[in-house]
Parts: structure tokens; C-alpha cells; sequence
């Protein structure tokens, strides 16, 4: 069975207050590069980008990392693609500090910004 980390790029980013809303592409690739070299448990990690952001990572694979420019807001694009994993038969996990989300992606487990953050 595989395993997919879908990211809430803006959530992650956002959690870190280092002057991300001056650079929000750069905050974004600087987040990518992080994910391309992790070493997680996950066969597959998404990567979902909104806005600005879209404009540090182009859209498309990179090794085990999947770049998802969202068309609208994140938090749709977040819980399809949760839900296409999901469809699958991966075991899905879902990383935002977004409650609001959090509570919409079931049965995908939701974990932290933190968590991730103390992974790459």
C-alpha cells in the first residue's frame, strides 16, 4: 500500500515567521528544495502551491515530489488531491494547521506544520 503526504505549502510556509510574505516564491522553492531531499516514510509527497507562491516551483513531478499549482484556492485543490490519493488505496496524510481543513479531508490523517518541519 503507498503512502502520500499532501503539503499545505502556504500553511507550512506560514508557520515560520522569517519574512516568507516578502518572498513568497522563494519562501516556496526554499520549501520544495527542503521536500526534495527529506527523508520520510512517504512514497509520494504533494506539494500544493497558491498565489504568489506558484512562482518560486514549477508545476509538475521532481523525484518523489509532486508540485500542484492550485486554480483557485488551496484548500479545494488540497483536499482533491487528498481525496485522488485516497481513491487509490494510499494511506493519506494530510500536513496544514488550516482546523477548517483539517476537518474536511477525512479519512486522511492530518498532522502539523511542525511535525513537518522538524522532518526536513
Amino acid at each position: 500500500m503507498s503512502t502520500v503526504l499532501v503539503v499545505d505549502g502556504a500553511n507550512v510556509v506560514g508557520s515560520v515567521p522569517d519574512g516568507w510574505w516578502k518572498d513568497r516564491a522563494g519562501a516556496a522553492r526554499r520549501l520544495h528544495e527542503r521536500l526534495l531531499v527529506a527523508d520520510t516514510a512517504y512514497d509520494e509527497i504533494v506539494l500544493v502551491l497558491e498565489g504568489q507562491a506558484k512562482g518560486g516551483v514549477r508545476a509538475g513531478r521532481d523525484g518523489h515530489v509532486t508540485t500542484v499549482h492550485a486554480p483557485r484556492d488551496g484548500d479545494a485543490e488540497i483536499r482533491a488531491q487528498a481525496q485522488r490519493a485516497a481513491a487509490t488505496g494510499a494511506v493519506v496524510t494530510v500536513v496544514t494547521a488550516d482546523r477548517m481543513l483539517a476537518a474536511n479531508v477525512s479519512p486522511a490523517q492530518v498532522l502539523s506544520p511542525s511535525w513537518l518541519l522538524d522532518r526536513v
